[in-house]
């Protein structure tokens, strides 16, 4: 399992918390120090609760389960698309759809409709749209590409998320709590650890900083994979055997 080095998040910039008049009280057993009118966090206990993290994502994805990875602020964004990309994982970094989890059914239907789109333009009935009709489709498919695009794979409800600012992202920390969702999250001073199933202390703010934890979070994600991937292997040759056996 990857491991969280405290010398990488402390050249990230992780321990940079936001300014004391803006903490949140509950944060306070991961709070080291004041200094400068800024919160610094205790990056060893960062680094056990990083490792707690990765530990459980280990164990979801080598179980097969999907991780939707949520971030829509501007320096979070193209870090966390490129990391949930590479291991395949939906992601979330534009708007968040009101009901993304708790009217899953509706979004689902969205998504159908821009398939039924890429399927009109294969067939060729695109084509015998008129000129105006063609480009209002066009206008709905790149509308849902922006805000559903990276979820039109997911067919059903993930079994955990992984949020960037809970603060910004509070409708989605909402919708999955009530829906029993597991809630990974980057949780900086100003928020309420209390709302997260599993809290890694960190700057939100900085891209190197939630690069750093994406980095380490990726890894053990990718060995689970792995480890599925080994297993599935493993049970098609013992079936291979069997068959052999058989004939």
């Amino acid at each position: 399992m990857a491991k969280a080095n405290v010398k990488d998040l402390l050249e990230a910039g992780v321990h940079f918390g936001h300014m004391t008049r803006k903490w949140n009280p509950n944060m306070a057993p991961y709070i080291f120090m004041e200094k400068n009118g800024i919160h610094i966090i205790d990056l060893h206990k960062t680094a056990v609760k990083l490792d707690d993290a990765c530990v459980a994502l280990e164990k979801l994805t080598s179980a097969g389960k999907k991780v939707l990875f949520v971030a829509t602020k501007k320096q979070a964004k193209e870090i966390v698309a490129k990391h949930a990309s590479e291991l395949n994982m939906p992601y979330i970094t534009e708007r968040w759809p009101g009901g993304m989890l708790t009217n899953f059914v509706t979004i689902r239907k969205a998504v159908k409709k821009m398939n039924a789109i890429d399927k009109m333009k294969k067939d060729g009935t695109f084509e015998t749209l008129s000129k105006k009709e063609r480009l209002q489709v066009d206008r709905q498919r790149a509308n849902l590409e922006k805000n559903l695009g990276s979820i039109a794979d997911m067919v059903r409800l993930p079994s955990a998320i992984f949020v960037v600012d809970i603060l910004r992202e509070h409708i989605a920390v909402t919708e999955a709590k009530k829906l029993g969702i597991p809630v990974f999250a980057i949780v900086d001073t100003n928020s309420d650890p209390r709302k997260v199933d599993f809290v890694i202390p960190g700057n939100d703010d900085a891209s190197k900083s939630i690069d750093m934890i994406l980095s380490v979070v990726s890894d053990s994600i990718k060995e689970g994979l792995s480890q599925r991937k080994a297993e599935k292997e493993k049970a098609k040759d013992a079936e291979k055997v069997s068959e052999d056996k058989d004939a």
